[in-house]
């Protein structure tokens, strides 16, 4: 997953807002190992000081002080507005209070009229490729307008992983389009979108159940013909409830590699959970890089 970064051309600045715990202190580590991306430290960093591992190397780093997760998520965000970083990332803080900040519309970074959503990548072990599928976090239901919003983001995204022509399955429990199911019926229009070029070179079907969009072997079984040939590089869930399950599915009983990060704003931002370990966490960094415009 890390592979591309030698493709990045640039250093890069993350912003990390109360970045103290464990975690993301090794996933610092290995950031800084890898040379991609300078690091800034926003919140009460009298700790982050304190750690061995950013001891050994202060000079290497900035610390910006704030008195608490409010003033910390502000201040970041404003290194962002200023051009002063290239990625936020979650350490310690409220989700809500930092997309507060990001969202605010004075003072935030979500251009008018864009859509927030997640975007997350998976390297299963039994898989030839990397999985890029939406979206597990923000969005519950997403209007066509946000469907349309998140292929186009995990396209341009894909590309940057060196995928020339993406391929594109809107998920559904089957291949079947009925009314019953509305988002089957915009899932057409999608696809007309895809063959007008509205994305670029991509090759957009569906709807196509998990399997038949990941398996040729199933594809050729069910005799379904589809352009994608089984071999999707991008899955678009029908909503949020499916597309978390298939992401705590994987993590939990594949082992995935995976990495998410939130699409849409201003920069790449990474919202990890506090569950998330170290390694997750920089794959997560890693992946947000690779995002960056």
């Amino acid at each position: 997953m890390t592979a591309h970064l030698a493709t990045l051309g640039r250093r890069l600045r993350i912003a990390i807002v109360c970045g103290c715990d464990e975690s993301t202190l090794y996933a610092v580590a290995r950031v800084m190992e890898s040379k991609f991306a300078d690091i800034l430290f926003v919140g009460e960093t009298e700790r982050i000081r304190e750690d061995e591992r950013i001891k050994a190397s202060l000079d290497s780093f900035t610390f910006i002080e704030a008195e608490d997760g409010v003033d910390a998520s502000r201040k970041a965000v404003a290194l962002v507005r200023e051009g002063k970083a290239d990625i936020l990332m979650k350490g310690l803080v409220n989700t809500d209070v930092l997309l507060r900040a990001v969202l605010d519309k004075e003072t935030g970074v979500l251009p008018r009229g864009t859509v927030l959503t997640h975007l997350a990548v998976a390297q299963l072990a039994n898989h030839p490729k990397l999985l890029f599928f939406t979206d597990a976090a923000v969005i519950p239901y997403p209007t066509q307008e946000q469907r349309m919003a998140q292929v186009d983001y995990a396209v341009k995204v894909c590309r940057a992983f060196g995928v020339e022509t993406p391929r594109v399955s809107l998920l559904h429990c089957s291949e079947k389009v009925s009314d019953k199911f509305p988002h089957t019926l915009g899932y057409q229009d999608i696809v007309e979108e895809g063959k007008k070029g509205t994305f670029g070179e991509v090759i957009i079907d569906g709807p196509l159940d998990l399997r038949t969009s990941v398996d040729p072997v199933a594809l050729h079984k069910k005799g379904i013909p589809s352009p994608l040939e089984g071999q999707a590089d991008i899955l678009v869930f029908p909503d949020i409830e499916a597309a978390n399950m298939f992401y705590k599915t994987i993590t939990y009983f594949c082992e995935a590699e995976v990495a998410g990060m939130l699409q849409g704003a201003a920069c790449p931002v990474v919202l990890p959970s506090r569950g998330d370990s170290g390694d997750n966490k920089y794959f997560s960094l890693a992946f947000a890089a690779m995002a960056v415009k």
